[in-house]
């Protein structure tokens, strides 16, 4: 089920010939998965850290990162250039040169300023660090794509017959209106990139069409407006409860004349409670296969991983940072 689509989504980066960027490179997970990355041509691999101790790690672990390219940052020809970048994006907010000289030799840092300037297509990172910190860094120096307000995150559920996107499930407690109509669309576009479906997006609630009433209710439907507006070329709908997005006969008769009823392929939840509850329940109840959370909302991808993951799931979340860079 999921190791079919795993295995299509690192079919599909491997043609696309792309360079991730590995930092923390202190934990072993990450050198087992830039020799993987490298071997399997899903991408070449950039990794961050002492030469040295990566080498005597290479030994231990009797891996080869004979093609995977290591940068120290602190030696690297671009630190200084991405130091003065970084001063002159933050100096507003109270930054000192010495600050960002400090704050450059943070892997997490250089890597996303990697991306941001152009050497690497991607990064994936967080083994070890935690989210807010490397959220941190992709903010700051990567910046949020255009027209978006919000980083947040989404799932791909992926059961026998279908794959669904769920968003937000892991970032964004209680987002406003606006920030769920931006999560919508981002939403939208990372489901059409990485399933090569049109997006058909349900904005859900426990109420459909005026069935109920409630601030949160009101919530839903503005962001719809919002998002209808931002992107009139998305299919978006709402407010839809969960059985109306997705059962057809349901749609019908909870929404006539709605495009979106009964046809939903990506799930828009009203807050983090919901979404995250809602996306344990199709994976442990339901039986799919819930890959993520990956972020979305950067101007280009800076994956977070959960602390707990395998060498696998980095080189997973590498393959979906090729395809949607």
């Amino acid at each position: 089920m999921g190791n079919d689509f795993l295995t299509t989504i690192k079919s599909k980066a491997s043609q696309k010939k792309k360079t991730i960027g590995l930092p923390e490179s202190h934990d072993e997970r990450v050198l087992k998965a830039a020799e993987t990355l490298t071997k399997q041509n899903i991408a070449s691999i950039i990794t961050l850290g002492n030469e040295e101790k990566i080498f005597d790690d290479v030994k231990k672990l009797n891996i080869d990162l004979s093609n995977v390219r290591i940068i120290d940052p602190e030696k690297s020809d671009r630190f200084d250039s991405y130091t003065n970048t970084f001063y002159e994006l933050r100096k507003k907010k109270g930054l000192t040169i010495e600050q960002a000289r400090e704050i450059m030799r943070r892997d997490l840092f250089f890597g996303a300023m990697m991306v941001k300037e152009g050497i690497a297509d991607g990064s994936v990172a967080g083994s070890t660090a935690s989210t807010a910190d490397v959220l941190r860094a992709g903010i700051q120096c990567i910046g949020m794509a255009d027209g978006i307000s919000i980083v947040s995150s989404f799932f791909l559920m992926v059961f026998p017959e279908k794959t669904y996107t769920f968003s937000d499930c892991g970032v964004v407690p209680d987002p406003n209106a606006e920030q769920l109509a931006d999560i919508a669309i981002s939403a939208a576009d990372n489901h059409h990139k990485l399933t090569g479906e049109i997006p058909v997006v349900a904005m859900l609630s426990f109420s459909t069409k005026g069935s109920a009433q409630h601030e949160s209710v009101e919530k839903v439907i503005e962001a719809t407006k919002i998002a209808k507006n931002k992107r009139t070329d998305l299919m978006i709908d709402g407010e839809l409860q969960f059985d109306a997005a997705i059962v057809e006969s349901i749609g019908k008769k909870k929404a006539p004349g709605s495009e979106v009823a009964g046809h939903a392929n990506v799930l828009i939840f009203p807050d983090l409670n919901a979404g995250n509850i809602g996306y344990k329940i199709a994976q442990r109840l339901g039986g799919c296969e819930a890959i993520g959370p990956l972020i979305q909302g950067l101007k280009k991808p800076y994956f977070d991983l959960s602390r707990g993951c395998s060498a696998d799931d980095i080189v997973n979340t590498a393959a979906f940072a090729i395809l949607m860079s």
